[in-house]
């Protein structure tokens, strides 16, 4: 099913907010159509124009309750490297999903002999305003219930979700220059914002994305971030760092992220209207910018982001 693989960029999608309705028009699902890692596309853009519900022009009704979970049913699923895979649910043809920027969902899923269910937050990789689908990228963990369960998931299954869920609220041009720490699958409400910033000619924002992974095989998403890159150098950028460089030609950072990666990439606690964000597994939280509380509330500053000294109004953990 997937065996055109094209070492081309995809075309970008873009939303003229001041004229164009909300419907997702253009071929592209940049997500879907570039499964990247390496430097690899999977899939063709002729499998997304065919297996895109058709759109339409009327106004979007959208899917998700804030109240209630409502079962989505898996359409399609698609491995991008070793434990990660692009999982695609359909919705109506005259559906949005209803997430706004940035958000996300919850996900229920009763696990094996568990009395209770399995909770977990995910954040779609989809544009904001696709139609007809959404799609998500899940890193399977070993002792990760809900992860594993999506991973077991075969096309006909249902997921029940709830939302969207508050994170950050943003608008156009609230800031200056937005700096981002990810590591691992954090990199999804990353890249809900920068698709947000990005496909909105009016807003000017700068961001820098410092991007950790194990290895260069684990960067998910790579020709995604790198075409918005390249399209908007002026406004993107992005910077990988691996734990160990498989390649004599890697070209990016190596190790942990550290206070110096910080300082060399990401706007100084000093400047005027910025923001960094993070978003990572717990040891690289507790190490970049501090834990977020039990309750799920910020938290204070800490780790290299307080050494820095980054105020709590311009950090936030998501």
């Amino acid at each position: 099913m997937f065996s055109a693989i094209r070492n081309t960029l995809p075309r970008q999608v873009s939303r003229a907010y001041s004229t164009a309705g909300g419907g997702y028009k253009g071929p592209n699902a940049i997500m879907w159509g570039v499964l990247a890692t390496g430097g690899v596309l999977v899939a063709s853009y002729s499998y997304m124009r065919t297996k895109n519900p058709h759109v339409t022009e009327e106004p979007a009704r959208l899917a998700l309750n804030s109240r209630r979970f409502k079962p989505f049913t898996l359409q399609d699923k698609v491995p991008i490297n070793h434990d990660t895979s692009m999982f695609r649910f359909t919705l109506d043809p005259d559906e949005e999903l209803g997430l706004y920027v940035t958000s996300c969902f919850v996900a229920k899923a009763k696990v094996g002999d568990d009395e209770k269910p399995t909770v977990r937050a995910y954040t779609p990789v989809s544009p904001q305003y696709a139609r007809g689908y959404f799609d998500m990228v899940v890193k399977k963990y070993d002792d990760g219930k809900m992860s594993s369960h999506i991973h077991s998931l075969e096309p006909g299954d249902v997921l029940h979700i709830k939302g969207p869920i508050h994170k950050l609220i943003y608008n156009a041009n609230d800031f200056k220059e937005i700096g981002m720490v990810a590591g691992g699958s954090g990199i999804t409400p990353m890249l809900q914002l920068v698709q947000h910033v990005l496909n909105d000619p009016k807003d000017k924002t700068k961001l820098t994305l410092v991007y950790a992974n194990k290895s260069e095989d684990d960067i998910i998403l790579r020709s995604v971030l790198d075409s918005y890159a390249e399209k908007h150098p002026k406004q993107f950028r992005v910077v990988y760092t691996v734990d160990k460089a498989s390649s004599p030609d890697w070209k990016g950072e190596v190790g942990y992220v550290t206070k110096d990666m910080v300082q060399k990439y990401l706007p100084a606690s000093s400047k005027d209207n910025v923001l960094l964000a993070v978003c990572g597994p717990m040891p690289m939280m507790k190490s970049v910018s501090g834990p977020k509380l039990p309750d799920f509330s910020q938290g204070e500053v800490d780790g290299i982001f307080k050494e820095l000294g980054y105020s709590s109004e311009q950090v936030f953990k998501f």
